[in-house]
C-alpha cells in the first residue's frame, strides 16, 4: 500500500512537471527550429525533462558509463535491451542528440508524447507492414540528415530482465548505410518499475553501459540476421547475472 501510494504521488509530480516543461518545449521549438533543423536544442532540453523525472526518485542510484564513446560528430544506430519503461528517460541521461522510435501510441500520450512529436522522433505501428517500412525510411531519412537513431530491436519489454530475440530491421539499415552500431545495456530498470505494473520500487541501482561500437567494415560480409545476433549477444553477455 505504501509503495502504490508514493506511486500515486510521484505520478502526480511528474504529470505537473510535464505541463510546465511541455510549455518550455513549445517555446524552445518555435524559437530554435529556424536554424536548428535536427531539433538538437530541443533534445537536450527533453533531457533535462527526462531527468528532473528521475531525480524525484532519490532512491534510484543511476550510473552512465562509456558515454564519451559516443562522437558527437558520429551518426549511429544505437540499439539497446529493454525491460521498463524507465529505459527511456534513462537513455536520456546520455545526453547525446538522437531520434527516439518508439510505438505510434506513446505519441498520444498528453505533454509527454506531444513532445516526442515536436522533436520528430520516428514512429512505430506494431505489426503493420506498411508501418515497419516507414519507419523505416525515416530512420534513413535522418541517418542521412546525421541523426543517429535509438531502437529497442526486441520490440516489446523483458518481464524479467532477459533479453529477447532481435529483430533483423535496425542490422540491414545499418548495413545498407554503412553505420556503425552503437550497443548499449540497461540493467535493473526491470526491478525499480517492471512490465505491466505502475507500482515504482525504491532503493535499486540502475546502470546503462554504451559498448563499443559495431563498425561497418567489422559486418560488410555478414547478413542482418549474423549482424543482430552477434550484438545481440555482446548485449547478454554484459547484461550476465542482472536479470535475476
Amino acid at each position: 500500500m505504501k509503495d502504490k501510494l508514493i506511486s500515486v504521488l510521484i505520478y502526480l509530480f511528474v504529470g505537473i512537471l510535464s505541463v510546465l516543461f511541455f510549455c518550455c518545449s513549445m517555446i524552445i521549438w518555435i524559437t530554435t527550429i529556424p536554424f536548428d533543423r535536427r531539433l538538437v536544442i530541443l533534445h537536450y532540453f527533453s533531457s533535462i525533462w527526462a531527468s528532473c523525472c528521475l531525480m524525484i526518485v532519490p532512491c534510484w542510484q543511476i550510473k552512465i558509463i562509456g558515454r564519451d564513446k559516443i562522437q558527437r560528430t558520429n551518426c549511429y544506430i544505437m540499439v539497446s535491451n529493454h525491460a521498463s519503461q524507465l529505459d527511456i528517460p534513462v537513455a536520456y541521461q546520455l545526453f547525446k542528440p538522437f531520434k527516439w522510435i518508439s510505438k505510434a501510441e506513446v505519441f498520444q500520450i498528453p505533454f509527454i508524447g506531444w513532445n516526442m512529436s515536436l522533436n520528430r522522433y520516428i514512429k512505430l505501428k506494431r505489426g503493420d507492414r506498411a508501418g515497419i517500412k516507414h519507419m523505416l525510411l525515416s530512420c534513413e531519412d535522418n541517418l542521412k540528415k546525421g541523426s543517429s537513431v535509438f531502437i529497442f530491436p526486441e520490440g516489446t519489454r523483458s518481464t524479467n530482465g532477459a533479453i529477447g530475440k532481435f529483430s533483423n530491421g535496425a542490422f540491414a539499415l545499418a548495413k545498407k548505410l554503412n553505420t556503425p552500431i552503437m550497443p548499449i545495456v540497461i540493467k535493473g530498470s526491470h526491478k525499480a518499475l517492471p512490465k505491466h505494473s505502475l507500482v515504482i520500487k525504491g532503493n535499486h541501482s540502475i546502470t546503462l553501459e554504451v559498448l563499443d561500437p559495431v563498425m561497418p567494415e567489422s559486418f560488410a560480409d555478414k547478413s542482418p540476421k549474423q549482424i543482430a545476433d552477434e550484438v545481440r549477444k555482446m548485449i547478454e553477455n554484459q547484461l550476465g547475472s542482472a536479470v535475476s
